[in-house]
């Protein structure tokens, strides 16, 4: 589904960080700022200082593939077009998000480093990202705070605008209103996580 309000350089970043997030189950605004941060291209690989390079749309490093080589993950693999990289590093995000420690921001900013320095410069723009990620998605899907027990659904912005002037045709069976799930392990500083809801769940 292509989103007319982006470029289309930017729809694969959005559709596959969206489809990743829903499938990991890791806040989407999360995976989008992440993708937006790190910028990256289909084939594209950039040297570092210290001789390892960062490849394709999610910017793996060249030194944490290493590490998934065992399961058969190469670097050509996440430098190709398409959704596997952010598959994959939603996979990631959510190991940081569920093993690590510290707030929901520095587990999601480990995405980058766990060095300290380097790490607190990656969450303060991680966060700004999220929060202008979350606005957008807030307008356009059915998105709910994961920190809430209980926490309703949100209507978008547009549907809302909709329902403000259409007419009123019949009144409509009361919903159903899906359970939350429980909320996660993370504190938030000003900031609300956001889950998609697809097909009420």
């Amino acid at each position: 589904m292509p989103f007319i309000d982006l470029p289309p350089q930017l729809q694969e970043r959005v559709i596959c960080s969206i489809s990743a997030a829903v499938k990991y189950e890791v806040p989407a605004n999360i995976v989008l700022a992440v993708a937006e941060k790190e910028g990256g291209k289909p084939g594209q690989w950039v040297k570092n200082t210290n001789g390892t390079h960062d490849v394709g749309p999610m910017q793996f490093n060249t030194l944490y593939l290493g590490d998934l080589a065992k399961y058969g993950i190469t670097a050509n693999d996440v430098a190709a077009a398409g959704c596997y990289s952010f598959d994959l590093a939603a996979w990631r995000l959510r190991q940081h998000i569920r093993m690590d420690k510290g707030d929901l921001w520095t587990r999601a900013a480990n995405y980058h480093s766990r060095t300290p320095q380097f790490n607190v410069v990656y969450r303060a723009d991680l966060m700004r990202r999220a929060v202008k990620w979350a606005d957008w998605l807030d307008a356009r899907f059915v998105t709910r705070d994961v920190t809430k027990p209980g926490a309703i659904p949100s209507t978008p912005v547009a549907v809302q605008a909709v329902a403000q002037t259409a007419p009123v045709v019949s009144k409509p069976a009361p919903a159903a209103v899906p359970q939350a799930a429980p909320a996660g392990p993370w504190s938030t500083a000003s900031y609300v996580p956001r889950k998609l809801i697809i097909n009420g769940q």
